[in-house]
């Protein structure tokens, strides 16, 4: 297999390491990338770059290696704070690292932790009243310090959109994986879980794989609405209240926005609520029409015909199929 050494990628996963932090994880999400790149190659696609952070005696965090050095500087479309062997990052540990997070997801980065890695992306004040998750042996020092993170710790992986959250000190299998799904696609995601005899069953659902909205395209004023959809989970909001948020007039507001995304500013809030809709049908065993109210959607049929247009599937045959709680 060829690696796509020579393609010039089609993004860039950055890997944070910072005292403590466990190598192996480091090592082998640096595994995983690779493996990935070796199985995009098959199809032809880019691979994707990775690189290196850490932070320098003048306390400024700056890439130390990178698989593609050759193409410059630029922002991390992600961005890993990999676990810790030991106790999580205090305070004033994580606040070297706290501003620079807070910088790059400003920018377009998703954030991504794995177990004790949460604290630091915690410390952006980012997850704020919005889902995460992290290793259980942390859950009372986690919520002591972070009190408005909506925690679950019985979740392995929290994906909500531009930060994504893994909990097991071994979760960054899940993690690689969930990424690579979002950069290559499903394909090369079950091909590198194959390989990595990691069991993809369970994983079948990549294949209706969560939005991924496109955060890296340089419109300042488009990413802080997305930014500001995503914390609102896009509920009870229109287009007048983006371009207020845009500071733009609404038709400058629509070209622009459409030109940044790819998708019509409600297109892109209905991704948004399915994906939260999603979210409740494989976790909880709320009837359906609750679901749709919680995920926005006051007309449930209306959310039906939406889910299905988006997904693929119907909500209940959803939940048939990737409910745990059915599962179990």
């Amino acid at each position: 297999m060829g690696s796509g050494r020579d393609q010039t990628p089609r993004a860039e996963v950055g890997i944070l390491i910072y005292p403590g932090c466990q190598q192996g994880a480091v090592f082998g999400l640096s595994d995983l990338f690779w493996i990935a790149n070796e199985h995009a190659a098959r199809y032809g696609a880019e691979p994707v770059r990775v690189s290196f952070w850490e932070a320098q005696g003048d306390g400024q965090v700056v890439r130390t290696r990178d698989s593609h050095p050759e193409c410059g500087d630029a922002v991390p479309a992600v961005l890993i704070a990999p676990p810790r062997l030991d106790h999580p990052a205090d305070a004033e540990q994580t606040a070297p690292y706290a501003r620079w997070l807070l910088d790059r997801h400003a920018a377009g980065s998703v954030l991504a932790s794995v177990c004790a890695g949460a604290f630091l992306v915690a410390a952006t004040g980012l997850l704020a009243g919005r889902p995460a998750t992290t290793h259980w042996y942390f859950e009372e020092a986690f919520r002591a310090r972070f009190p408005d993170v909506k925690l679950d710790i019985n979740r392995l992986v929290i994906d909500d959109g531009d930060i994504i959250t893994a909990g097991g000190i071994t979760a960054w299998m899940e993690l690689g994986l969930r990424i690579v799904d979002r950069l290559l696609g499903p394909s090369v995601m079950m091909e590198t879980a194959r390989f990595m005899l990691v069991d993809p069953a369970g994983r079948e659902q990549q294949h209706y794989s969560s939005f991924s909205p496109r955060l890296t395209h340089g419109d300042e004023a488009i990413l802080r609405v997305q930014h500001w959809l995503q914390a609102k989970g896009a509920v009870h909001v229109n287009v007048r209240d983006m371009a207020a948020e845009a500071h733009m007039e609404e038709r400058t507001f629509l070209r622009r926005f459409r030109a940044a995304t790819g998708l019509k500013p409600l297109e892109y809030s209905q991704h948004l609520r399915v994906g939260k809709a999603r979210e409740l049908l494989e976790f909880t065993v709320r009837p359906i029409d609750q679901v749709a109210w919680s995920s926005g959607y006051e007309d449930a049929a209306a959310f039906r015909k939406i889910f299905h247009k988006i997904v693929g599937l119907t909500p209940g045959d959803y939940r048939k199929r990737f409910g745990v709680r059915t599962a179990a």
